[in-house]
């Protein structure tokens, strides 16, 4: 019995270890002052800590990717990720990118280790961009329940990051499920609710060990039932839908002046710089486009005023989340470039979601230029995102429309990454782009698919044969069927 926990204790060392070298910093994405001439420059300098031009990013990622080989993946059929299919497909990894894809002609360096993927499905990782993980996190008590800053209907200064508890157990169940990346998002209580983050899915003490570097912001507006229901349930403003676009209109009104304020400032660099107000800061990120608009919003009448508001102030909205109206301004969000992050079965639990409908995303796909997205804001249904999808799938295909797997893949892959500003870096299998991939035990669109291996940066982040790397959180350590196998714990209390 001895033997067996010591041995179990070194298996968790090994992956203790493995948390930490992905925390060690890479540099990557260090802040720095600006630089400039004459006077604007100097006294851009003196008030580094207050322009936050100064340093953009005060809190940098120290992501450093997990051991990795160089290796082929080779046999399966593969989802490309960009609408490609190959059967008996190759994937190269060479130092965590991905540097060919193709059919078994496909050149294997030599010296690579081979992976076997035959029989099987491989597909890029999986990116959830509407996950809590973190903020909302296992256990659900209160003392954890860190995702909404419900405290006025404008908190566009707070941060998810800041609320992000890494030892979250669902990271590692959702990295079981196929997903290597996530945007935690705040809650949606408010018109704003504060900025978003993107993590990489790896083992990790620090949020700055998970956060993906150089990936933009986004920001979370929410539209509709929420905001109006938590304050006007507080007898303040908004209570209706009206005082909702009050709201935004008054933000935005308030964020340009401050815009206006920092720019004479900057070019001019005479007298003291304007106060930092960080909630402005974010929304002024919204204006310039360096931090993009996520909005939770279900109707699609409320989603067209949305579009308005952002076409009053100069902004664009990168995705409607939830969106379960989509399939009814399908063309208008396609012409306005606007994702939609939509379920496929979460429909009626309040009015607002009373007309969603299965075939919602293939409807909303169908639109010439579209970006259908499949999303979970759930801690269960992030582990089951393939099943998801291939729920939509099946009910566009019920509805007459011509849908290929190799096509509906990029609705947890391709537009995602697209959605939350990183597709140059994933969500497809193509030669540059990070080694995120996803071995399957068959057809993702499949309910009988599980995730063999999960690759991330190309090291080995899941294994379903091999304990080793099927990390576990802290929290889960000593407790039955998490960390510790029935009979280890069974032979424990003997």
């Amino acid at each position: 019995m001895i033997n067996r926990f010591r041995s179990r204790a070194l298996a968790l060392v090994s992956l203790s270890a493995l948390a930490l070298a992905a925390c060690a910093t890479d540099g990557s994405t260090t802040g720095s002052a600006e630089t400039g001439s004459g006077s604007a420059a100097s006294t851009r300098t003196l008030a580094t800590g207050l322009d936050a031009a100064a340093n953009p990013d005060p809190y940098p990622s120290t992501y450093a990717p997990l051991p990795r080989e160089n290796l082929a993946i080779v046999g399966g059929t593969v989802f490309d990720g960009a609408g490609r299919r190959f059967e008996s497909g190759v994937v190269v990894l060479t130092d965590g990118k991905v540097a060919a894809v193709g059919d078994a002609s496909t050149p294997v360096p030599a010296g690579y280790r081979i992976v076997d993927a035959r029989g099987r499905f491989v597909t890029p990782g999986i990116i959830d961009m509407h996950s809590h993980l973190g903020v909302y996190p296992s256990p659900g008590v209160q003392g954890m329940s860190d995702g909404n800053e419900a405290t006025s209907p404008n908190t566009a200064q707070v941060w998810a990051e800041h609320s992000i508890w890494p030892q979250d157990p669902g990271f590692n169940a959702a990295r079981a499920g196929g997903v290597t990346t996530l945007q935690i998002l705040p809650g949606s209580a408010n018109l704003f609710g504060g900025r978003s983050v993107t993590v990489r899915n790896i083992p990790s003490v620090t949020m700055q060990g998970m956060k993906f570097p150089g990936a933009p912001y986004g920001v979370k507006m929410a539209c509709g039932e929420n905001p109006s229901r938590v304050y006007g349930g507080r007898n303040q403003s908004p209570a209706t839908g009206m005082g909702n676009v009050a709201g935004y209109r008054a933000a935005f009104i308030a964020a340009r002046d401050y815009k206006a304020k920092w720019d004479k400032w900057r070019e001019t660099g005479q007298g003291d710089p304007p106060t930092r107000n960080l909630q402005n800061e974010t929304l002024v990120g919204v204006l310039d486009g360096t931090i993009l608009v996520q909005n939770h919003c279900y109707r699609a009448d409320e989603m067209a005023v949305m579009i308005d508001i952002a076409k009053e102030f100069g902004y664009r909205i990168t995705a409607f989340h939830h969106a379960t109206e989509a399939y009814k301004i399908a063309p208008m969000l396609a012409r306005e470039h606007i994702c939609a992050a939509m379920w496929t079965g979460w429909w009626g639990f309040k009015m607002e979601a009373l007309d969603g409908i299965e075939e919602n995303a293939a409807l909303v796909d169908a639109a010439q230029g579209s970006c259908a997205v499949i999303h979970s804001d759930d801690a269960l249904l992030t582990q089951r995102l393939n099943q998801e999808a291939a729920a939509a799938l099946s009910a566009g295909r019920r509805a007459g429309m011509t849908i290929s797997e190799e096509h509906a893949i990029g609705w947890i892959t391709l537009n995602p990454a697209r959605a939350i500003g990183i597709a140059d870096q994933t969500g497809s299998l193509e030669a540059g782009k990070r080694g995120d991939v996803v071995i399957w035990s068959a057809d993702p669109f499949s309910i009988y698919a599980r995730a063999d291996q999960v690759f991330i940066d190309g090291g080995l982040s899941f294994d379903r044969f091999n304990p080793a790397y099927q990390p576990v959180s802290d929290f889960e350590l000593g407790q039955p069927g998490y960390g510790m196998s029935a009979a280890t714990v069974a032979e424990g209390a003997r």
